[in-house]
């Protein structure tokens, strides 16, 4: 007999979340409590409450939460005031969203007396450690129920005679075969992942974007957009104030339309594999290239280069799992202090699958000095003559050498 009496699952009310569910509850006798997120995935979730009660789920344990502003703004906000990108190209959409979930599962788990939590990532993939090491970090007694790397249901036909055995309404779309993909949505991106993509050397089609247009059917006019920084963070686009998750949702719309973010990349999962997906963000892609142009006139070169080198570094931790761990934490409270001067405005052109930075201005922490990097006369402001020491003195070592190199 088990000792897990009540489990929290994170619960998306498809296929198999939906088995997970039935097969918690007779293969460890508990009661069951579903938290459903809205990351703004834009999906009804509505429909798993309804299956949720169709499985005899209490209706005090349905959890179904509107997480967009907090995910916004206390996740994807900090992750972007860092300029973090994994590997060179991914914005870590679907990364960035797992931290979140942890801490709201646990949060369930406190409020409903459970025992544990139970989700459902493969053995294969890095949503099972970043999930886990969450919830651990938050939890440290916490039990993990992780049905994949427990039960034999390991193909979607095992998945699908189980459901037809227990009854479990399978959509048409499974019927049929399923989408050809694996996908996962949130309010910063979209991702794509599986069969016809586990062939890294496949193009892949142009039917499965969904909130993109190719660049080559953009528009043809250009679209300007001026966005308003305060302390690192977005506030307001074209003079409109508005919340982290209403800047977002708006960013994607604008990119979307002009063919901007789409990425096809092959990466190094956590768990040593090579894994090829692609990905939209839109509105990710318009963030980060703003953001890094209201930082080139308002931080110091060397706070700049310090970012800069930190960053791989960070996003390895957020790509890895570890948002909660002390040395995230403790990059991130570096870089929030460098955001105190990051405010002011920049105008982007948004044209055919580009994000083109035309303007920026700070009236309050600009660090450009016009009057020295001017090439007209700067009546005195900067003596030409100092770079031939500077010159000397950083070629010193190398002369040295040379020297050296010369008598052998």
């Amino acid at each position: 007999m088990s000792d897990i009496k009540k489990a929290v699952l994170a619960y998306s009310g498809g296929l198999d979340t939906s088995v997970i569910l039935k097969w918690l509850q007779d293969t460890y006798q508990c009661e069951v409590v579903t938290f459903t997120a809205d990351l703004g995935q834009g999906e009804e979730l509505e429909p798993a409450r309804q299956k949720a009660l169709q499985f005899g789920i209490k209706p005090e344990n349905i959890f179904i939460d509107d997480l967009r502003e907090e995910f916004v703004r206390d996740f994807v906000f900090p992750m972007f005031r860092a300029n973090t990108v994994y590997e060179g190209e991914y914005l870590l959409g679907t990364s960035i969203a797992r931290p979140l979930i942890a801490k709201r599962l646990v949060e369930i788990v406190n409020k409903t007396g459970a025992q544990a939590i139970s989700h459902g990532a493969t053995g294969k993939g890095n949503d099972q450690v970043r999930f886990e090491l969450g919830a651990y970090a938050l939890k440290p007694g916490i039990k993990i129920i992780a049905p994949w790397r427990e039960w034999d249901l390991l193909s979607r036909e095992k998945l699908m005679a189980y459901a037809e055995k227990h009854g479990i309404p399978v959509d048409m779309k499974h019927k049929q075969g399923g989408s050809p993909y694996s996908m996962d949505a949130n309010l910063l991106h979209i991702s794509y992942e599986g069969r016809h993509l586990e062939d890294p050397a496949a193009e892949a089609e142009e039917s499965m974007w969904r909130w993109t247009v190719s660049p080559e059917k953009a528009p043809d006019a250009a679209e300007y957009l001026d966005i308003e920084y305060v302390n690192g963070d977005i506030v307001a686009l074209n003079g409109t104030k508005l919340s982290p998750a209403q800047i977002l949702a708006k960013l994607n719309e604008l990119g979307g339309k002009h063919g901007i973010g789409r990425l096809d990349l092959v990466e190094n999962r956590y768990v040593g594999m090579k894994s090829r997906g692609c990905y939209e963000t839109p509105g990710g892609t318009i963030m980060l290239k703003a953001h890094r142009a209201i930082e080139s006139i308002t931080l110091d070169r060397e706070v700049a280069h310090l970012k800069d080198d930190l960053m791989p570094r960070y996003a390895s931790m957020i790509y890895n799992g570890y948002w909660w761990s002390p040395e995230r934490i403790a990059i991130q409270t570096l870089i929030d202090h460098t955001q105190a001067s990051v405010n002011g405005w920049v105008r982007v052109k948004l044209y055919k699958g580009n994000v083109i930075v035309v303007g920026r201005d700070s009236k309050t922490d600009s660090l450009f000095d016009s009057s020295i990097a001017t090439f007209e006369d700067d009546k005195g402001a900067y003596d030409q003559k100092d770079a031939a020491g500077f010159i000397k003195l950083n070629a010193l070592r190398m002369r040295i050498a040379a020297n050296l190199k010369s008598r052998k």
